[in-house]
């Protein structure tokens, strides 16, 4: 774990503190706070919250069983899921909170009553088949459910004065990310961003994005922003080509990363004091172990720098903030590839916007808002680079697997006067082209059809690495590519473990007998640990079933996460002799060494060999755990890799687990070749 003692304000993105503290300039200064902060933040976790205060706690449980209770009579009727989940929020509010004890201050009491007061009346609204509230200007809270855990989640539109009229205009829309708050819940959420005045200048529609608090847009909260974009595409009419990304502090991390993921989805990208990558941001030295060195290259977003060049940049940074590092940081990097990126600074201001800089700022997204993006095909020039196929969009381009997974993977080129694409790559070994793109294609001096590739059949053409040139891929096989047969990774099949709670998944246990009951104990405190944690940390109930309550049709909608041992899950018994380990009642062998089962486990993420375009996860949830939530977002990188083995030791509050071995799947999901 590793604390950003330089930066101690309470609610900054990137450090807890549980007290101001002055700048600290020796090194013996900085261990002892660190050991401090250790202490406070591991030793006494009620700091982080309490009940609400007597009467209202009372009147909390009352009104929130009121709403509960209203709630469940109209999911009976089959209403507008959309406009129950704007009546359900409000309740899921008062109950995390509730639950949690995040009650920081009395205000949060008068947050949810308040909260619960707009619940119970919109749900007597919806009763009589009205909701006012749909098309309403002004700030409003509106809600959505999850397909990750079938979770409600918020979020905030505000719709300007000039909406009301033209709701049946393409609107442009701004997405705006917060920035980490310590006490952030969904009821000071709610508050926040309930009634807000709305400038009568504004020309777009803008939402306010909750992101599951604060894990800085990542795993489920980076889901989150996708799923409230698409609530908002199904209730307003939005002009895809006219949406802006931005935010601050934790939300310019967040638009750092999303932005540059994703740089066909925005017509501009504004990131404010936002970090860019792991080792300096956090102060470390030394390399992480290669597994967890490799997975950092998700979310760095230095390293997609390039990707900068598909889309306009605007980033801010305060004169005085040490943030202003990220954006200094990135404006150096893409000039050395021949990128450009605006880089406004506040003067004479710290971790916040200057007024007349923030202007400026705003001025500049508004702006390439207006101008949007390039119609359909959009550019004909890109430059693209990623690590993973997570990320793999680029306009017309889609990188489809490659040669070395968490290694530079890029697609450079052109389409010249003769409708003929040229490009160049690095580490793809399946590239994949929208058909209508161009005549023919160049890839690395190896030219092929498009128009015609295929028979012409499909609106995309696949092209393969064979070593020594491209070949395309026929009608019959590309049909077949995305069943994914021949078990390569994919884009959302590429691991590590924690990618699987990004779309929907169910936890499954045992009903039978285990093979060992000191493995089903750990296997069972694992699961308990993911669930409490998922809770507080992604706001959000993991479903859990019996392996006996699986289906075919189940498997086809969810990555299953399996916990126990083939004795114990039937679902285990069916599939542990097709995954890359062997697994007897009291021995694990994993990549050639053996293990007991009484004191080890195996933690691994596998497409499911009963349905090989989903997941299998074994004994694992997230890889990360409280100590990491609490610390900081750049925390949140993945411990596991794709699989591990880890020895557990029972202690009087559970387990203590060591990693003895790790490792990542190469592109063919097999295991490294072990050394001799």
């Amino acid at each position: 774990m590793f604390f950003n003692i330089n930066t101690p304000k309470s609610g900054d993105f990137g450090y807890i503190a549980p007290v101001d503290l002055p700048p600290m300039r020796s090194c013996l200064m900085k261990r002892c706070v660190l050991a401090l902060s250790l202490s406070v933040c591991l030793a006494l976790p009620v700091a982080w919250g309490q009940t609400a205060p007597e009467p209202q706690a009372k009147l909390i449980a009352e009104q929130l069983a009121k709403l509960q209770s209203a709630v469940k009579e109209l999911k009976a009727k089959d209403p507008d899921p959309y406009l129950l989940a704007d009546v359900e929020v409000f309740a899921k509010a008062a109950e995390w909170a509730t639950r949690h004890q995040e009650f920081y201050t009395p205000q949060y009491a008068d947050q949810a009553l308040k909260g619960l007061e707009i619940g119970l009346a919109r749900a007597e609204q919806l009763a009589k088949g009205e909701s006012p509230w749909d098309q309403q200007a002004g700030s409003i809270i509106r809600g959505y459910y999850s397909t990750v855990d079938g979770s409600v989640q918020p979020y905030a539109v505000r719709l300007p004065p000039s909406f009301m009229g033209k709701e049946m205009e393409r609107w442009p829309l701004q997405v705006n990310l917060h920035g980490r708050g310590d006490k952030l819940n969904e009821v000071n959420f709610i508050s926040q961003n309930t009634g807000k005045p709305v400038a009568d200048e504004q020309s777009w529609l803008q939402l306010d994005v909750f992101g599951r608090t604060n894990n800085g847009y990542r795993w489920a909260g980076e889901a989150d922003v996708f799923e409230a974009i698409k609530a908002m595409q199904r209730r307003y009419r939005i002009d895809n080509k006219r949406i802006v990304l931005r935010g601050f502090s934790m939300g310019g991390a967040g638009s750092w990363h999303l932005g540059l993921h994703y740089p066909s989805m925005w017509c501009s990208v504004g990131p404010g004091a936002g970090f860019v990558d792991f080792y300096k941001y956090q102060k470390v030295q030394d390399p992480l172990v290669a597994y967890q060195d490799a997975t950092l290259k998700i979310y760095d977003s230095i390293d997609y720098v390039l990707n900068a060049g598909n889309l306009p940049v605007c980033t801010y940074g305060g004169e005085l903030d040490e943030q202003l590092v990220a954006s200094t940081s990135m404006v150096e990097a893409a000039k050395k590839l021949d990128v450009e990126i605006k880089m406004l600074i506040g003067p004479g201001v710290g971790h916040k916007f200057e007024p007349k800089t923030e202007k400026e700022f705003m001025e500049f997204h508004t702006e390439k808002m207006k101008a949007g993006r390039a119609s359909y095909p959009g550019l004909r020039k890109i430059r693209f680079i990623t690590y993973t196929p997570k990320y793999n969009h680029c306009e017309w381009l889609s990188v489809e697997e490659q040669l070395l997974p968490y290694k530079a993977t890029t697609a450079e080129g052109h389409i010249d006067a003769q409708n003929v694409l040229h490009l160049t790559t690095q580490n793809i070994a399946v590239l994949k082209i929208a058909r209508d793109i161009a005549d023919h294609i160049v890839i690395d001096g190896d030219k092929h059809p498009i128009t015609g590739a295929a028979q012409g059949l499909l609106p995309f053409v696949y092209y393969q690495s064979t070593g020594e040139g491209w070949a395309v891929l026929s009608y019959d096989t590309s049909l077949a590519f995305s069943k994914n047969l021949d078990f390569r990774k994919r884009k959302d099949l590429q691991g590590p473990i924690d990618d699987a709670f990004m779309q929907p998944f169910v936890c499954v246990r045992g009903t039978g007998k285990p093979w060992s009951t000191a493995q089903a104990g750990w296997a069972n405190w694992s699961l308990d640990r993911f669930s409490k944690e998922f809770d507080k940390w992604f706001r959000g109930k993991i479903e859990i079933i019996d392996d006996t309550a699986v289906t075919d049709e189940l498997m086809t909608r969810k990555h299953l996460i399996l916990f126990g041992d083939p004795g114990s899950n039937s679902i285990l018994s069916k599939i542990h002799g097709r995954l890359p380990i062997k697994w007897g009642e009291t021995k694990l062998t994993v990549n050639g060494e053996e293990y007991d089962t009484s004191t080890h486990g195996v933690a691994l993420i596998y497409p499911n060999p009963l349905q090989p375009r989903r997941y299998v996860v074994i004994n694992s949830g997230h890889s990360f755990h409280e100590p990491q939530f609490k610390a900081s977002n750049a925390q949140l990188y993945p411990r596991l890799g794709d699989i591990a083995v880890l020895k557990f030791t029972a202690n009087d509050n559970g387990y203590d687990e060591t990693v003895e071995w790790a490792d990542i799947f190469n592109s063919s999901w097999r295991l490294p070749t072990k050394k001799k």
